[in-house]
């Protein structure tokens, strides 16, 4: 059971000093309770409470770290079931299907293709899932070490004991999941898994008997698990998927508090439209990995912009750092163009402007990660904040030019801002982004 706020403040030492960000001892009590901060923000919390608090208050589901370097990822961690009651905290990511039968350089290589930045963050393939078919441990061996030569984190589809040795052996480095474990070989495979360091993937045919083989994976030591649900059918996945999460989230029953593996390619194979769909269905409901047979720059589009919206924080503006941002080789003697940090009007803005061809110089204010109007109306995007941005950031001092196209929906602010610019000539852009392509070619 959770601990409530009082129980927590009862263990803090009560100094009341605000270092860990709280006012008070009781108000930082109450953040530990609903899961806004982590009890060691304390600096003054005594090891025995620490000890007794930390994992009563953890997630009731496992944070469970893949991957390495820059490879590197976590799943899991989550604390609701439904975005909008907080923040889902660790993205799903996508795997493509390897086996002995492809023709491993050819679906690398495609694989490879799908890799594109979407308001910021990368899109590509995170994972590959390398499949043991029985072609044995040398060949399998050799089947890992060329995917794991694209850079991508490996899941070992593997629950031959040899196989998963030979596997480890040129990858574990790497940070792989072993998925290999079930009612009858979960101590071997674990025993594997724990030697090499790598997360173990379980799995079995019904609830119970996958409860159960947790349960003993539990008591045996080993807590660094991803749970697979299934291939029997799609209602048997997604009622796996959906119940399993349940049961940690809603029943805080911690045996069942891992992340999960969706093979969707098992599921539906042969089916790339369905695939797609079910992709879709098990980045809301609850695939940790999902495993598709390839991963076309279509299908990747429709996918990945869905779970970007789905695991980026509601509390949180998307927003990037104010500044001056070249395009198309812009020097001192480029116009300047103005708009928000809002995130998705910058990459908007700054892909059209690229598109142009004419070199400009865009300068980003801080406007709190708002649009353009929200910003105006807010006051956040008024002549008096952008003649400080261009104050602050020394702009006359680094570019020459003196013309600044703002955006055509403040076309209002045009003359506070002669007023307050008055060495700037102020130039009223256009309304929509998609048509400042042919404003900037007929401006140059």
């Amino acid at each position: 059971m959770a601990l409530t706020g009082i129980q927590i403040f009862k263990l803090t030492p009560k100094k009341n000093c605000k270092e860990c960000g709280s006012p008070t001892c009781m108000a930082f009590s109450m953040k530990v309770a609903q899961g806004a901060v982590t009890i060691d923000k304390c600096p003054h919390m005594s090891e025995e409470a620490l000890a007794q608090l930390s994992e009563a208050t953890a997630p009731p589901m496992k944070t469970i770290t893949i991957g390495a370097g820059d490879e590197e990822h976590k799943l899991g961690g989550e604390t609701v079931l439904f975005r909008h009651e907080k923040t889902l905290v660790s993205k799903n990511l996508y795997a493509v299907n390897l086996t002995a039968a492809d023709d491993a350089d050819a679906k690398l290589a495609a694989m490879t293709k799908v890799d594109y930045d979407r308001i910021g963050e990368r899109m590509y393939v995170e994972l590959v899932n390398v499949k043991y078919t029985g072609e044995g441990a040398d060949a399998y061996a050799a089947l890992v070490q060329k995917a794991a030569a694209t850079g991508r984190t490996l899941v070992l589809e593997c629950a031959d004991a040899d196989a998963a040795k030979a596997a480890l052996a040129v990858c574990k480095d790497k940070g792989p999941v072993l998925n290999g474990a079930n009612p009858s070989n979960y101590e071997a495979m674990s025993a594997i898994a724990t030697e090499a360091g790598v997360a173990l993937g379980v799995t079995a045919d019904t609830l119970e008997a996958l409860y159960d083989t947790v349960a003993a994976l539990e008591k045996a030591g080993n807590k660094n698990l991803v749970l697979d649900v299934g291939t029997a059918s799609i209602k048997d996945a997604f009622s796996k998927a959906v119940l399993i999460r349940r049961a940690a989230l809603k029943d805080e029953d911690r045996t069942f508090g891992y992340p999960s593996i969706v093979n969707i390619g098992a599921i539906a194979a042969g089916k790339p439209e369905l695939q797609a769909a079910l992709a879709a269905v098990f980045t809301l409901k609850y695939g940790s990995i999902l495993v598709m047979e390839d991963m076309s720059y279509a299908q990747a589009l429709a996918l990945y912009g869905l779970r970007q919206n789905i695991y980026t924080d509601p509390q949180k503006p998307m927003k990037v750092e104010p500044g001056i941002y070249p395009i198309n080789g812009a020097d001192e003697n480029s116009v300047c163009v103005t708009t928000v940090d809002f995130a998705l009007t910058y990459f908007v803005v700054s892909g059209e402007l690229e598109r142009s061809g004419v070199p400009c110089n865009l300068l980003i204010s801080d406007a709190g990660g708002m649009s353009v109007l929200t910003a105006w109306a807010a006051g956040k995007l008024s002549a008096g904040t952008i003649a400080k941005f261009i104050e602050e950031h020394e702009i006359a001092n680094k570019i020459k030019n003196r013309t600044l196209i703002i955006p055509g929906k403040v076309a209002v602010l045009k003359g506070e801002m002669e007023a307050k610019l008055p060495d700037w000539n102020i130039v009223v852009g256009t309304t929509e982004a998609v048509q400042l392509v042919k404003f900037m070619k007929d401006y140059k």
